[in-house]
């Protein structure tokens, strides 16, 4: 029930999953990873390797590579799907705000801390769900410049359709990454909503970002680097479920997407 999320201590049964997903026991490790498998119908025939012994743990499997080609990037289109999802929500930005779920809105200025939101007035969002049983690693959904990074601490509700739509502001409330790109259509942001049970998130360019779980905000500014990136770069891995959103100016190419609609990673959204 949600409600007992408010109750549990979220952070600390994610710091032992944490942990859990990185024993090296085979047995323990095995017998986890065939039980996930199996629960949540993961197909192991896209991975690089369908042989879980090959998996130092479970946390190898969960993050785990496919095979070549089995994600071709559009190379036609100026935005793609950077992950393996479901869409939640996709569209106008209006009034500053964003659909969480039927009825629910929240500010954009609240999913970035306080920052300001004026630049995507009028702009597009797409919320993008990432299943257990999805492939979890981050892909670049556009060519761009890295400008900057914050971490927000918060709470780590889990972000499945059933809390969304009874947690109120529950994007804006979770630990997240803010990553501000430069691209050929202006100022794009690309957040990285953690959630109960994931475990770590990382980056590409910073490495572990969690654990630790910080109180306070932490930024990373890239302004004198050169973090060129190209769409389809690997940039982020979770470790179990979460949720991707995009912001994008207005101007931008236009979405294509709609809620419910599944996405593979490399895709083209426009």
């Amino acid at each position: 029930m949600t409600f007992l999320q408010y109750l549990i201590p979220q952070h600390l049964l994610s710091k032992l999953m944490f942990r859990f997903a990185r024993i090296e026991i085979v047995w323990i490790k095995n017998s986890f990873t065939r039980w996930f498998i199996k629960k949540y119908q993961v197909n192991l025939e896209e991975a690089e390797s369908t042989n879980i012994d090959d998996y130092l743990s479970f946390n190898e499997f969960f993050t785990r590579d496919l095979k070549p080609n089995s994600r071709p990037i559009s190379r036609s289109s100026l935005v793609i799907s950077p992950v393996d999802g479901i869409v939640s929500h996709s569209g106008y930005i209006k009034d500053s705000q964003i659909i969480q779920a039927k009825g629910h809105y929240f500010e954009v200025s609240q999913l970035l801390a306080g920052e300001s939101a004026s630049k995507f007035d009028n702009g597009q969002f797409s919320t993008i769900y990432l299943s257990p049983k999805d492939y979890h690693r981050v892909h670049m959904p556009f060519d761009a410049k890295l400008v900057s990074m914050r971490y927000i601490p918060g709470n780590l509700f889990s972000v499945n359709q059933r809390t969304v739509n009874k947690v109120k502001g529950i994007f804006a409330r979770n630990e997240r990454l803010v990553c501000r790109f430069e691209t050929s259509f202006g100022e794009a942001i690309f957040v990285l909503v953690g959630a109960i049970f994931v475990g770590s998130m990382q980056t590409s360019w910073q490495g572990q970002i969690t654990p630790p779980y910080g109180k306070y905000v932490k930024a990373y500014d890239y302004t004198d680097k050169e973090f060129e990136l190209n769409k389809g770069d690997e940039v982020a891995r979770f470790n179990m479920g979460s949720t991707v959103i995009m912001l994008l100016p207005e101007g931008a190419p236009e979405l294509i997407i709609h809620s419910g609609q599944v996405l593979r990673m490399g895709q083209s959204v426009v």
